[in-house]
């Protein structure tokens, strides 16, 4: 029998990878601005972080799901 899959629990996991992509994207644009000689793989890599980043938090808006909320 497979358990039934509650929409916190998909809330929740929603709002800890856009954490994690955030803290990504940020990490990744932090060490670009810094760098030298920014490479084409590099910019690569910034902008598909962001692009992730971007989709998670629209997807967030639309279920309407506020970090506030799921404090632990």
């Amino acid at each position: 029998m497979s358990r039934k899959i509650k929409k916190r629990d998909v809330d929740e996991q929603l709002l800890d990878s856009l954490i994690t992509a955030e803290q990504e994207w940020k990490q990744i644009r932090s060490i670009m601005e810094k760098s030298i000689d920014p490479m084409g793989n590099g910019l690569y890599h910034e902008h598909l972080a962001r692009a992730k980043y971007l989709f998670l938090l629209r997807e967030a808006r639309h279920r309407k799901i506020s970090a506030i909320r799921y404090n632990k």
